[in-house]
Order: C-alpha cells, then structure tokens, then sequence
C-alpha cells in the first residue's frame, strides 16, 4: 500500500525490488497511482471498492468537505432544431479522468431512416484515451467504414 511504501522510502533510497537508487532530495516525485493494478484488485477482491468509497465517504463527512462525485442521471434531455436529442451537463458535477486513462467504448449504428441494413463493424468495441475527441472518434469509424466523413455523423 502507499503508506508503507512512504515509510520505506523515509529510511531508504533505494528501489525494494531492484535496489535502483530513488531520487534522493524527492523520493516521492515519481511514486503514482497504477490504476490497472487497483482495478484487478477492486474485481479480486469483493466488497473492497464499496469499503474503499465508504471509507472515503466518511473521510469527507468527518471534516465536513464536499467532494466531486460523478453525475447522476438526473440530466434533462431536450432536442434541438434538427430533432436529434441531446442532454445537458452539469460540468460542476463531472468526474475529470486523469490523462493517463482509457475509456472503451460500444460503437453501434442508428439510423433516423425506415431502412434497416445496418454497416455491421467487425470490432464495435473501442478503447481510446480520454483525450480522445468526437473528430477522432468519427475519423476512426469512416476509416472502418470506408465512408466519406460527411456520412457519418457522431
């Protein structure tokens, strides 16, 4: 866990696993969150996510700190002129992904025409950065396509 490793890293300057001298004067600058290890744990071990929250929870309750939580879906959703829907979002409630994430995402077609022959993708699942934007994201599926990007619309 984090903690112990700070405390190692109060009385040695040095790697535990392969003694490879540590930053003398900030031992700490490059010590970072793996998210995919904390994943695998959260899906091995049941119940520790749902701790981990509580336990965060109470953290924030204790001090009386608000904390950022991610929308609930209690956006309203509207059309515009073209009769395509959208919703609004409340940016002060957003969960903000770290640079370093990826997102997977589902592609699937929808038509506003009777017509019912679907593009079928051969792989509908994506995973991208979150950096990713909408441009690349249609960019990425006219190229699987072979459409014209004025044909696809995200």
């Amino acid at each position: 866990c984090k903690s112990c490793i700070v405390k190692y890293l109060q009385t040695s300057k040095y790697c535990p696993m392969c003694n490879t001298k540590i930053h003398e004067t900030q031992p700490l600058l490059n010590l970072k969150l793996d998210r995919v290890m904390q994943d695998i744990v959260y899906k091995l071990v049941p119940g520790l996510q749902e701790s981990e929250e509580k336990r965060i929870r109470e953290f924030y309750q204790s001090r009386g700190l608000d904390r950022v939580t991610q929308p609930s879906g209690e956006d309203t959703v509207g059309g515009d002129p073209m009769g395509l829907p959208y919703s609004t979002f409340d940016h002060s409630r957003a969960h903000y992904f770290r640079y370093d994430e990826h997102v997977s995402l589902c592609l699937e077609k929808q038509s506003s025409s009777k017509d019912k022959s679907k593009a079928v993708l051969q792989q509908k699942y994506v995973r991208c950065s979150v950096r990713a934007q909408i441009r690349h994201l249609r960019r990425v599926l006219c190229h699987r396509l072979g459409l014209p990007l004025q044909h696809v619309s995200v």
